[in-house]
């Protein structure tokens, strides 16, 4: 599976949550999550896609650990499963 397949995955499955994952890029600012997604209730997260089994670069370590400090939530997801279970988490709240 592809990061792009996971992506595209994401999409759907927000946009059936009701919500909205607009592809978040920052010029000048290297390493930034793939994706903000936005969930009824007012809810923002910040995802970083993957391919299966990969980690995040340094760099983007970095920029998530600056996200979070400012008090936004950074998901890391490398799978289907994993955007069902953010998706889950996310509608639990």
């Amino acid at each position: 599976m592809r990061e792009r397949d996971i992506e595209t995955y994401l999409r759907e499955q927000v946009k059936a949550a009701g919500g909205r994952a607009y592809k978040f890029v920052s010029p000048g600012n290297a390493g930034v999550p793939d994706r903000l997604v936005l969930l009824p209730g007012g809810r923002a997260v910040f995802v970083e896609l993957k391919a299966p089994g990969r980690r995040p670069t340094p760099l983007q370590l970095a920029q998530h650990k600056k996200i979070a400090a400012l008090g936004f939530e950074v998901a890391v997801i490398d799978s289907k499963a994993g955007v069902d279970e953010f998706i889950r988490q996310q509608s639990g709240r």
